[in-house]
């Protein structure tokens, strides 16, 4: 790449959903723009996330969207009102991709295709003349006097009057995501909030127990995290509705640590799907407090006293038939044999034959069945990066760093993370367009092209 660039230029490292964002709306601005990506192509997270279809934001409303990410929401607040949801779906539309609404206000081109959102960001880049550069890793950024002056790579220095960091998190290597931008912003003097995974999939203690499990997908379960040993698990305290980010103000009570009601599914290390991963963060935070367990309930639906009629009316119904047979109409097929051994009920033993006690058992296990949790997968499995620069170092209005001038962040890179449902994408697309307005602002002599 010859390196015959002026100091005029706006570098954009990393070409993700923020990188693609600021590096075309400042070159609609007029700027010169320069976007560097280590992969061979744009938008390579964009194309898995959603499965492939691209969850690009929500439909919650503004106060709702901006509580989906904990604590760190506020800093989000000006670049929403700048740009937000009606924005990227009018950018959409522009460039011939129409959007649906999903369960859960889940946003999705309507297409199911997650390529139309990277093809339309490529065209407006292209129609903007951005200079766009694959396989070039970006090595470090070069400051003198509190200012950025050009960014490194293994080919030459780039000179350049602002540089938008867009480098991503470290949860996914294989899209380019592998944690560069931390160490860049490191060697500048920014602190990095402790990296952890986000949305990602637990390893249990009873392993053996998860295998024999494995494939089952349970539906409108409930699953509640204890800041204790599963043996210690109080399953009077479970709570009866949604504790956790993104579900209401009221904090959950210890030691309950969060709990969720929906989909989860067992794996064959541990536990997985929608409401794990949803719980997965706050679960990772704790267990640097102490032990952390799960409960699971496989019938929210019914209090134990009900459930206990249910059994008592099936084990009438059915007096003669085996233990292992009536379990069949209450319990997923996989869950059966494994469900007899927690137990430890005769799989034979009829209907009529079960005593109270066993009952109880039955009863004990089908409102709260317990794992220990033992650590969630690497980083590098997780769907998104908890941690990040410092948005204490960072300036909410126009994304610049406080330590650096000419330094701009936006996306993963920052210490920034929400649920699922659409809100890392359009947090990403808002702080890239704030990122990207600014640095084209901030160059000497800038008159707008719009």
């Amino acid at each position: 790449m010859a390196n015959n660039h002026t100091d005029s230029h706006i570098i954009v490292v990393g070409a993700g959903a923020g990188g693609m964002m600021a590096a075309g709306h400042a070159a609609e601005l007029g700027a010169e723009v320069v976007l560097l990506e280590k992969m061979d192509r744009s938008g390579n997270k964009i194309l898995i996330s959603g499965k492939g279809r691209c969850n690009l934001t929500n439909a919650a409303d503004l106060e709702d969207f901006i509580f989906n990410y904990g604590k760190n929401g506020q800093f989000l607040r000006h670049a929403f009102h700048r740009f937000f949801r009606e924005e990227m779906l009018a950018f959409l539309t522009h460039y011939g991709v129409e959007t649906k609404v999903e369960r859960g206000g889940r946003i999705f081109p309507a297409s199911d295709n997650a390529a139309d959102v990277v093809n339309a960001f490529k065209n407006w880049m292209s129609e903007h003349k951005v200079d766009v550069h694959y396989n070039i890793p970006v090595t470090g950024i070069t400051a003198e006097n509190g200012k950025v002056i050009d960014v490194r790579t293994k080919t030459g220095n780039i000179p350049a009057a602002s540089v938008i960091l867009a480098a991503g998190g470290s949860s996914s290597p294989a899209t380019g995501s592998s944690g560069d931008g931390y160490k860049m912003a490191s060697s500048l003097g920014h602190t990095i909030v402790k990296l952890r995974p986000a949305l990602v999939p637990l390893v249990v203690e009873e392993i053996d127990l998860a295998a024999a499990m494995q494939g089952v997908s349970l539906k409108n379960v409930r699953l509640t995290a204890f800041q204790c040993a599963a043996k210690d698990i109080d399953v009077s305290l479970t709570p009866q509705h949604d504790y956790g980010r993104g579900t209401g103000r009221e904090k959950a009570k210890p030691p309950v640590i969060e709990s969720r009601q929906g989909e989860m599914m067992m794996t064959h290390f541990g536990i997985g799907g929608p409401v794990t991963l949803q719980m997965s963060l706050a679960i990772v935070d704790a267990m640097n407090k102490g032990p952390v367990s799960v409960s699971i309930d496989l019938k929210p639906a019914l209090t134990a006293d009900q459930l206990r009629l249910r059994l008592q009316r099936d084990f009438d119904e059915f007096s003669k038939r085996g233990y292992r047979h009536i379990l069949n109409g209450l319990l997923p097929m996989v869950m059966v044999d494994p469900f007899v051994k927690i137990t430890e009920i005769n799989p034979d033993k009829p209907g009529h034959q079960i005593t109270s006690g066993e009952k109880e058992r039955i009863v004990r296990e089908m409102k709260s069945l317990r794992f220990n949790i033992k650590m969630p997968l690497p980083l590098n499995s997780a769907m998104v990066t908890a941690g990040g620069v410092s948005l204490q170092e960072i300036d909410p209005y126009t994304m610049e760093s406080k330590l650096v001038k000419g330094l701009y962040f936006c996306g993963e890179v920052m210490d920034i993370d929400a649920d699922t449902g659409g809100f890392n994408l359009q947090a990403a697309f808002s702080t890239g367009w704030v990122a990207g307005d600014e640095a084209a602002k901030a160059i000497p002599g800038y008159t707008s092209n719009l």
